[in-house]
């Protein structure tokens, strides 16, 4: 099977789960890219924040017509991992590669298990905003982003829940604002890589995603959220498995 053939399959994958799910399906690009497409981990995790760019901003373009994004409060949280998501971007080309897909892995498995829990309540009871507690992790989810090149959607949207007091339909939109800006700030800094990057693949790739988010939309209605997360849930742990297993052999 051709190279290109697996780039738009791997793309139209990681789109369908980003459409369907709201989140986590950059976590799919990483490994798509490694072991599908033969990158190294440090180019795949490049690779992975342009795809993740170009859709989240598609994606936000479809969310700001609606009114779902709070530009203000997203730019204040997005803001406070800017520095964070250049640092770590730079750090991540400096990692040996065992280290870097460990740590990947690691992430893929924490996604997996918070699709697998009850999503964080709204609504029920008062939230106290600490600027303080926005800030620091606003920060720490810039540094994921910039490091491992995931745009960090599972975590992002129970933060803005729980820790900006957002309601649900505003925290998926405003991510998306999050995870552009910190997706920019850590390409700026990756620019060895950058220039490394197949963009014959990486084109495809990123366009069968954003064609495929539209259609994840329908499909989360057909099939129901619920069961998506649950299946996607299992194949990410699983992946999870293999590349663990990977780093330390």
């Amino acid at each position: 099977m051709s190279a290109l053939v697996l780039a738009l399959g791997a793309g139209a994958v990681v789109g369908l789960a980003l459409g369907a799910l709201g989140g986590g399906g950059s976590v799919l690009a990483v490994p798509a890219l490694i072991y599908l497409l033969g990158f190294t981990p440090a180019a795949a995790t490049t690779a992975s924040l342009i795809i993740v760019t170009a859709t989240s901003i598609t994606a936000l373009y479809a969310h700001a017509r609606t009114g779902a994004v709070r530009w203000r409060a997203g730019g204040l949280f997005a803001a406070a991992g800017l520095l964070p998501a250049a640092a770590a971007g730079a750090a991540a080309a400096r990692l040996p590669q065992p280290v870097l897909t460990a740590a990947f892995a690691a992430v893929a498995a924490l996604a997996a298990v918070r699709m697998l829990r009850p999503g964080p309540a709204v609504g029920d009871r008062a939230v106290a905003v600490r600027p303080v507690k926005v800030a620091g992790t606003g920060a720490g989810l810039g540094a994921l982003t910039g490091l491992l090149g995931v745009g960090g959607g599972f975590l992002t949207v129970p933060a803005l829940v729980t820790v900006a007091a957002f309601e649900m339909r505003a925290a998926v939109g405003t991510s998306l604002l999050v995870i552009a800006a910190n997706s920019l700030a850590s390409l700026a800094t990756r620019g060895a890589t950058t220039a490394g990057v197949d963009w014959a693949l990486i084109a495809p790739f990123t366009g069968a995603a954003i064609l495929g988010a539209w259609d994840g939309k329908r499909l989360a209605v057909r099939v129901g959220g619920t069961r998506l997360k649950r299946t996607f849930a299992i194949l990410l742990l699983a992946v999870a498995a293999f590349m663990l297993v990977d780093a330390v052999a």
